[in-house]
Protein backbone atom coordinates (compact mmCIF):
# COMPACT_ATOMS: atom_id res chain seq x y z
CA UNK A 1 0.00 0.00 0.00
CA UNK A 2 1.45 3.40 -0.97
CA UNK A 3 1.88 6.15 1.62
CA UNK A 4 -0.81 8.25 -0.15
CA UNK A 5 -3.28 5.36 -0.07
CA UNK A 6 -2.49 4.73 3.60
CA UNK A 7 -3.28 8.36 4.40
CA UNK A 8 -6.53 8.21 2.38
CA UNK A 9 -7.62 5.09 4.27
CA UNK A 10 -6.71 6.71 7.58
CA UNK A 11 -8.70 9.82 6.68
CA UNK A 12 -11.76 7.71 5.83
CA UNK A 13 -11.52 5.92 9.18
CA UNK A 14 -11.18 9.20 11.03
CA UNK A 15 -14.18 10.77 9.31
CA UNK A 16 -16.37 7.78 10.20
CA UNK A 17 -15.18 7.78 13.82
CA UNK A 18 -15.61 11.53 14.16
CA UNK A 19 -19.33 11.13 13.47
CA UNK A 20 -19.70 9.44 16.85
CA UNK A 21 -16.95 11.23 18.80
CA UNK A 22 -16.22 14.89 19.47
CA UNK A 23 -12.46 14.34 19.41
CA UNK A 24 -10.24 11.83 17.65
CA UNK A 25 -6.74 10.77 18.68
CA UNK A 26 -4.59 9.04 16.07
CA UNK A 27 -2.16 6.53 17.56
CA UNK A 28 0.57 4.86 15.49
CA UNK A 29 2.94 1.99 16.26
CA UNK A 30 5.09 -0.45 14.29
CA UNK A 31 4.46 -3.86 15.87
CA UNK A 32 1.78 -6.52 15.49
CA UNK A 33 -1.59 -6.02 17.24
CA UNK A 34 -1.09 -9.30 19.13
CA UNK A 35 2.04 -8.11 20.97
CA UNK A 36 1.89 -6.56 24.47
CA UNK A 37 2.44 -3.13 22.92
CA UNK A 38 -0.27 -3.72 20.31
CA UNK A 39 -2.77 -5.02 22.86
CA UNK A 40 -1.84 -2.20 25.23
CA UNK A 41 -2.63 0.34 22.51
CA UNK A 42 -6.02 -1.27 21.88
CA UNK A 43 -6.73 -1.34 25.62
CA UNK A 44 -5.87 2.37 25.83
CA UNK A 45 -8.31 3.11 23.00
CA UNK A 46 -11.02 1.13 24.77
CA UNK A 47 -10.48 2.83 28.14
CA UNK A 48 -10.42 6.31 26.62
CA UNK A 49 -13.78 5.63 25.01
CA UNK A 50 -15.20 4.33 28.28
CA UNK A 51 -13.82 7.05 30.55
CA UNK A 52 -14.93 9.86 28.24
CA UNK A 53 -18.34 8.31 27.53
CA UNK A 54 -17.54 8.21 23.84
CA UNK A 55 -16.52 11.85 23.54
CA UNK A 56 -13.00 10.82 22.53
CA UNK A 57 -12.13 8.09 20.06
CA UNK A 58 -8.62 6.67 19.74
CA UNK A 59 -7.92 5.21 16.30
CA UNK A 60 -4.99 2.79 16.38
CA UNK A 61 -2.77 2.18 13.34
CA UNK A 62 -0.52 -0.85 14.08
CA UNK A 63 2.16 -2.65 12.08
CA UNK A 64 3.60 0.50 10.43
CA UNK A 65 0.30 1.05 8.59
CA UNK A 66 0.92 4.80 8.58
CA UNK A 67 4.53 5.31 9.58
CA UNK A 68 7.47 2.97 9.78
CA UNK A 69 10.22 2.63 12.32
CA UNK A 70 12.00 5.96 12.60
CA UNK A 71 9.19 7.98 10.97
CA UNK A 72 6.85 8.21 13.96
CA UNK A 73 8.54 11.04 15.82
CA UNK A 74 8.68 13.26 12.74
CA UNK A 75 5.02 12.53 12.00
CA UNK A 76 4.15 13.49 15.57
CA UNK A 77 6.08 16.76 15.25
CA UNK A 78 4.24 17.57 12.03
CA UNK A 79 0.88 16.86 13.67
CA UNK A 80 0.04 13.97 11.33
CA UNK A 81 -0.54 11.70 14.33
CA UNK A 82 -1.13 12.46 17.99
CA UNK A 83 0.40 9.56 19.94
CA UNK A 84 3.38 7.37 19.09
CA UNK A 85 5.26 4.67 20.97
CA UNK A 86 8.86 4.75 19.71
CA UNK A 87 11.52 2.46 21.11
CA UNK A 88 14.14 4.23 23.20
CA UNK A 89 16.74 4.22 20.43
CA UNK A 90 14.54 6.48 18.29
CA UNK A 91 15.23 9.36 20.68
CA UNK A 92 19.00 9.22 20.12
CA UNK A 93 19.17 12.43 18.08
CA UNK A 94 16.63 14.28 20.22
CA UNK A 95 17.66 13.35 23.76
CA UNK A 96 21.06 11.57 23.59
CA UNK A 97 20.75 10.60 27.26
CA UNK A 98 17.97 8.17 26.27
CA UNK A 99 20.74 5.91 24.95
CA UNK A 100 21.13 4.89 28.57
CA UNK A 101 18.41 2.29 28.01
CA UNK A 102 20.35 0.68 25.15
CA UNK A 103 23.45 -0.02 27.23
CA UNK A 104 24.08 -3.77 27.48
CA UNK A 105 23.47 -5.38 30.87
CA UNK A 106 22.42 -2.04 32.41
CA UNK A 107 19.42 -3.68 34.13
CA UNK A 108 19.87 -6.63 36.47
CA UNK A 109 16.27 -7.85 36.20
CA UNK A 110 12.69 -6.61 35.75
CA UNK A 111 12.43 -5.40 39.34
CA UNK A 112 15.51 -3.23 38.89
CA UNK A 113 14.21 -2.03 35.51
CA UNK A 114 10.85 -0.83 36.81
CA UNK A 115 12.44 0.91 39.79
CA UNK A 116 14.55 2.88 37.32
CA UNK A 117 11.73 3.63 34.87
CA UNK A 118 9.28 4.70 37.58
CA UNK A 119 11.87 6.47 39.71
CA UNK A 120 14.17 9.49 39.55
CA UNK A 121 16.08 8.48 36.41
CA UNK A 122 12.91 7.70 34.47
CA UNK A 123 11.46 11.10 35.36
CA UNK A 124 14.67 12.93 34.46
CA UNK A 125 14.56 11.44 30.98
CA UNK A 126 10.83 12.07 30.52
CA UNK A 127 11.42 15.71 31.43
CA UNK A 128 14.18 15.94 28.83
CA UNK A 129 11.89 14.52 26.13
CA UNK A 130 9.05 16.85 27.16
CA UNK A 131 11.43 19.81 26.90
CA UNK A 132 11.89 18.95 23.21
CA UNK A 133 8.25 19.61 22.34
CA UNK A 134 6.52 16.37 23.27
CA UNK A 135 4.42 15.13 26.17
CA UNK A 136 6.18 12.10 27.64
CA UNK A 137 3.40 9.92 29.02
CA UNK A 138 4.82 6.60 30.22
CA UNK A 139 7.25 3.74 29.68
CA UNK A 140 6.00 0.53 28.11
CA UNK A 141 7.69 -2.84 28.09
CA UNK A 142 8.85 -5.15 25.31
CA UNK A 143 11.27 -7.26 27.28
CA UNK A 144 14.87 -8.31 27.48
CA UNK A 145 16.52 -8.99 24.15
CA UNK A 146 17.76 -12.34 22.89
CA UNK A 147 20.32 -13.04 20.17
CA UNK A 148 19.50 -15.01 17.03
CA UNK A 149 21.43 -16.09 13.95
CA UNK A 150 21.17 -18.17 10.80
CA UNK A 151 24.90 -18.91 10.76
CA UNK A 152 25.54 -20.82 13.99
CA UNK A 153 24.76 -20.94 17.69
CA UNK A 154 25.79 -17.74 19.48
CA UNK A 155 27.15 -18.94 22.82
CA UNK A 156 30.38 -17.01 23.32
CA UNK A 157 31.28 -13.51 22.07
CA UNK A 158 33.66 -14.99 19.48
CA UNK A 159 30.65 -16.72 17.85
CA UNK A 160 29.35 -13.32 16.73
CA UNK A 161 32.55 -12.36 14.92
CA UNK A 162 31.97 -11.39 11.31
CA UNK A 163 28.21 -11.82 11.49
CA UNK A 164 25.86 -9.06 10.35
CA UNK A 165 23.33 -8.18 13.05
CA UNK A 166 20.34 -5.97 12.47
CA UNK A 167 20.19 -3.13 14.98
CA UNK A 168 17.93 -0.17 15.58
CA UNK A 169 19.40 3.25 14.85
CA UNK A 170 21.47 3.54 18.02
CA UNK A 171 25.15 4.37 18.51
CA UNK A 172 25.16 2.22 21.64
CA UNK A 173 23.79 -0.84 19.85
CA UNK A 174 26.26 -0.43 17.01
CA UNK A 175 29.13 -0.18 19.51
CA UNK A 176 27.89 -3.21 21.44
CA UNK A 177 28.12 -5.47 18.39
CA UNK A 178 31.39 -4.01 17.20
CA UNK A 179 32.81 -4.84 20.64
CA UNK A 180 32.36 -8.55 19.89
CA UNK A 181 33.60 -8.33 16.31
CA UNK A 182 30.18 -8.33 14.64
CA UNK A 183 28.93 -6.00 11.90
CA UNK A 184 25.84 -3.99 12.96
CA UNK A 185 23.36 -3.14 10.20
CA UNK A 186 20.73 -0.44 10.82
CA UNK A 187 17.35 -1.47 9.40
CA UNK A 188 13.69 -0.53 10.01
CA UNK A 189 11.82 -3.23 11.92
CA UNK A 190 9.38 -3.78 9.04
CA UNK A 191 12.26 -4.86 6.77
CA UNK A 192 13.98 -7.30 9.11
CA UNK A 193 12.22 -10.50 7.98
CA UNK A 194 13.00 -9.98 4.30
CA UNK A 195 16.59 -8.96 5.13
CA UNK A 196 17.07 -12.21 7.05
CA UNK A 197 15.39 -14.21 4.31
CA UNK A 198 17.60 -12.70 1.61
CA UNK A 199 20.81 -12.91 3.64
CA UNK A 200 21.31 -9.14 3.89
CA UNK A 201 21.73 -9.71 7.63
CA UNK A 202 22.60 -12.86 9.57
CA UNK A 203 21.07 -12.22 12.96
CA UNK A 204 19.00 -10.05 15.25
CA UNK A 205 18.48 -9.02 18.84
CA UNK A 206 14.83 -9.02 19.87
CA UNK A 207 12.49 -9.68 22.78
CA UNK A 208 10.78 -13.05 22.42
CA UNK A 209 7.45 -11.39 21.61
CA UNK A 210 8.79 -9.58 18.54
CA UNK A 211 10.83 -12.61 17.48
CA UNK A 212 7.80 -14.91 17.60
CA UNK A 213 5.05 -12.65 16.24
CA UNK A 214 7.19 -11.63 13.26
CA UNK A 215 8.04 -15.30 12.62
CA UNK A 216 11.78 -14.71 12.63
CA UNK A 217 12.17 -18.35 13.66
CA UNK A 218 11.37 -19.20 10.02
CA UNK A 219 14.55 -17.44 8.86
CA UNK A 220 16.86 -18.05 11.84
CA UNK A 221 18.46 -21.34 12.88
CA UNK A 222 19.59 -20.47 16.41
CA UNK A 223 18.07 -18.44 19.24
CA UNK A 224 20.18 -17.70 22.32
CA UNK A 225 18.48 -16.64 25.56
CA UNK A 226 21.05 -13.96 26.37
CA UNK A 227 19.04 -11.22 28.13
CA UNK A 228 21.93 -8.94 27.20
CA UNK A 229 19.89 -5.81 26.66
CA UNK A 230 16.47 -4.30 27.08
CA UNK A 231 13.87 -3.02 24.63
CA UNK A 232 11.19 -0.66 25.81
CA UNK A 233 9.07 2.20 24.53
CA UNK A 234 8.26 5.72 25.62
CA UNK A 235 4.68 6.69 24.83
CA UNK A 236 4.66 10.30 23.66
CA UNK A 237 2.00 12.76 22.56
CA UNK A 238 2.13 15.82 20.35
CA UNK A 239 2.60 18.84 22.61
CA UNK A 240 0.62 21.16 20.32
CA UNK A 241 -2.29 18.69 20.22
CA UNK A 242 -2.26 18.31 24.02
CA UNK A 243 -2.27 22.07 24.58
CA UNK A 244 -5.43 22.41 22.50
CA UNK A 245 -7.12 19.37 24.03
CA UNK A 246 -10.10 20.15 26.34
CA UNK A 247 -8.98 20.53 29.96
CA UNK A 248 -11.93 18.53 31.31
CA UNK A 249 -10.91 15.48 29.25
CA UNK A 250 -7.18 15.48 30.02
CA UNK A 251 -7.46 13.66 33.39
CA UNK A 252 -9.38 10.86 31.67
CA UNK A 253 -6.67 10.43 29.02
CA UNK A 254 -3.99 10.30 31.71
CA UNK A 255 -6.01 7.80 33.75
CA UNK A 256 -6.47 5.61 30.68
CA UNK A 257 -2.72 5.75 30.07
CA UNK A 258 -1.94 4.80 33.67
CA UNK A 259 -4.23 1.77 33.46
CA UNK A 260 -2.86 0.83 30.05
CA UNK A 261 0.73 0.93 31.29
CA UNK A 262 -0.12 -1.49 34.10
CA UNK A 263 -1.98 -3.73 31.64
CA UNK A 264 0.79 -3.67 29.02
CA UNK A 265 3.54 -4.47 31.52
CA UNK A 266 1.55 -7.38 32.92
CA UNK A 267 1.05 -8.70 29.39
CA UNK A 268 4.76 -8.33 28.64
CA UNK A 269 5.67 -10.43 31.69
CA UNK A 270 3.19 -13.16 30.73
CA UNK A 271 4.14 -12.94 27.09
CA UNK A 272 7.79 -13.83 27.64
CA UNK A 273 6.80 -17.16 29.18
CA UNK A 274 4.15 -17.88 26.54
CA UNK A 275 6.42 -17.03 23.62
CA UNK A 276 9.24 -19.18 24.99
CA UNK A 277 6.83 -22.10 25.36
CA UNK A 278 5.66 -21.70 21.76
CA UNK A 279 9.21 -21.39 20.46
CA UNK A 280 10.26 -24.49 22.38
CA UNK A 281 7.35 -26.38 20.84
CA UNK A 282 8.39 -25.20 17.39
CA UNK A 283 12.02 -26.21 18.05
CA UNK A 284 10.93 -29.77 18.91
CA UNK A 285 9.43 -30.27 15.46
CA UNK A 286 11.93 -28.22 13.47
CA UNK A 287 15.00 -29.72 11.86
CA UNK A 288 16.82 -26.38 11.62
CA UNK A 289 15.77 -24.27 14.62
CA UNK A 290 17.40 -24.61 18.05
CA UNK A 291 17.20 -22.67 21.32
CA UNK A 292 20.23 -22.21 23.56
CA UNK A 293 20.56 -21.02 27.17
CA UNK A 294 23.79 -19.37 28.28
CA UNK A 295 25.71 -20.79 31.22
CA UNK A 296 26.83 -18.42 33.98
CA UNK A 297 30.37 -18.53 32.58
CA UNK A 298 29.11 -17.58 29.12
CA UNK A 299 27.02 -14.71 30.52
CA UNK A 300 30.06 -13.32 32.34
CA UNK A 301 32.06 -13.46 29.10
CA UNK A 302 29.39 -11.51 27.20
CA UNK A 303 29.06 -8.91 29.94
CA UNK A 304 32.82 -8.40 30.12
CA UNK A 305 33.08 -7.78 26.37
CA UNK A 306 30.02 -5.56 26.05
CA UNK A 307 30.47 -3.53 29.23
CA UNK A 308 33.74 -2.28 27.76
CA UNK A 309 31.76 0.20 25.64
CA UNK A 310 30.42 2.16 28.65
CA UNK A 311 33.24 4.75 28.79
CA UNK A 312 32.53 5.68 25.15
CA UNK A 313 29.17 7.07 26.24
CA UNK A 314 29.98 8.74 29.56
CA UNK A 315 30.10 12.19 27.94
CA UNK A 316 26.91 11.64 25.92
CA UNK A 317 24.67 9.91 28.45
CA UNK A 318 26.34 11.16 31.60
CA UNK A 319 28.44 8.99 33.87
CA UNK A 320 26.44 10.23 36.85
CA UNK A 321 23.17 9.09 35.25
CA UNK A 322 24.61 5.64 34.55
CA UNK A 323 25.81 5.38 38.14
CA UNK A 324 22.36 6.40 39.39
CA UNK A 325 20.90 3.41 37.55
CA UNK A 326 23.54 1.05 38.88
CA UNK A 327 22.96 2.31 42.43
CA UNK A 328 19.22 1.53 42.39
CA UNK A 329 18.58 -1.47 44.67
Amino acid sequence: MTKLLKIMVATTLLVSSAIAAEYTIKLTHVVSPNTPKGMGADFFAKRVGELTNGRVEVVVFPNSQLYGDGEEIKALKLGNVHIAMPSFSKFTNIVPEMQLFDLPFIFRDKEHLYKVLDGEVGQILKDKVTAKGFVALDYWDAGFKQLSSNKKAILMPKDAEGQKFRVMNSHVLEAQFKAVGANPQVLPFSKVYSALQQGAVDGTENPLSNFYTKKFYEVQTDLTLSNHGYLGYLVIMSESFWKKFPADLKPMILQAMKESTEYERKLAAQDDDEMLTKLNEYAKTSVNFKIHTLSQEQKVAWQKEMDAIYPQFYSVIGEDLIKKVQAVK
